[in-house]
């Protein structure tokens, strides 16, 4: 629910919505990539200068609500949106977190915290897919009041010792090209080597990757 988003944040981050308007966090899974992102470039379906993945991300979660919820108000917020203050539209990992769906891993969640004046940027972590995910999109249904009735899921605490969150923050703020973060618990899948490779690349080499793959783009 807003609520659960809104009592965790400063008010001007707010979304503004009533507290029990009903919501969902959108994650995608590594096979993303073979499954949805590879048929999006067969079909030629990539167009401008936009983010291929995020064209992708954007026409699959438009499909899904036209099939799922026809007719149904719903508000939809990505990950790379900005507001016009140049704020994002929403806290993704906050909205993870919140969601239950995965821990977001902070600063303040280390005890003693060993690295003094420098700035350590959180990340979350899923029981399952460890980092090998992302938080694609959050869907506001502003007509739908959830209640009572929606039980609040506790996000998994997958990361339990003071060590490991040590580990995993320096990992992620310090060595996050290695990937190594991403594996901090077991995972049950990881991206491929070619998406590896993909996300590897800088934003403005990919369209000649792509080429390289064989895709229009």
């Amino acid at each position: 629910m807003i609520g659960w988003y809104n009592e965790v944040l400063s008010p001007s981050l707010h979304l503004p919505y009533p507290a029990d308007t009903l919501a969902a966090v959108v994650l995608s899974t590594p096979s993303m990539f073979e499954r949805a992102f590879r048929p999006f470039l067969e079909r030629g379906s990539c167009l401008g200068v936009n983010d291929p993945i995020d064209q992708c991300i954007r026409q699959c979660i438009t499909a899904c609500i036209s099939q799922c919820f026809s007719g149904q108000e719903v508000n939809v917020s990505y990950d790379y949106e900005m507001l016009p203050s140049r704020k994002p539209k929403f806290l993704a990992q906050t909205a993870a977190h919140v969601a239950g769906a995965a821990y977001y891993y902070q600063r303040a969640d280390v005890t003693e915290d060993p690295w003094g004046e420098r700035k350590m940027f959180g990340v979350c972590i899923h029981p399952k897919l460890g980092g090998w995910f992302a938080i694609r999109a959050l869907l506001v249904f502003p007509s739908v009041m959830a209640g009572e009735e929606l039980q609040r899921r506790t996000s998994p605490n997958c990361v339990p010792s003071q060590e490991s969150r040590i580990e995993l923050l320096e990992r992620f703020n310090f060595r996050w090209q290695d990937w190594s973060y991403r594996d901090i618990v077991p995972t049950a899948e990881h991206y491929s080597q070619d998406q590896q490779t993909y996300f590897s690349t800088p934003p403005g080499q990919r369209a000649a990757l792509l080429r390289d793959w064989g895709s229009p783009q």
